[in-house]
């Protein structure tokens, strides 16, 4: 499945993802952003960080969106 086809169906729980784990304003890039992404293309976010975030915080991001 394309990236941007999961987005779709995942976008909840990217943005509860984005709370839970102290980040705003999650945004795409990249190849799903322009419309050329592919099966084996990557999703491309990038998110704002609230103070004093730990750099582990992000690493729980990361792996929470794994499993969506």
């Amino acid at each position: 499945m394309k990236p941007s086809e999961s987005l779709e169906r995942q976008r909840y729980a990217v943005r509860d993802a984005a709370s839970r784990f102290r980040t705003v304003n999650p945004r795409v890039f990249g190849s799903v952003l322009h419309g050329d992404d592919t099966d084996g293309s990557d999703l491309d976010l990038l998110v704002d960080t609230l103070p004093a975030l730990h750099c582990l915080i992000l690493v729980g991001f990361k792996l929470n969106l794994r499993v969506c």
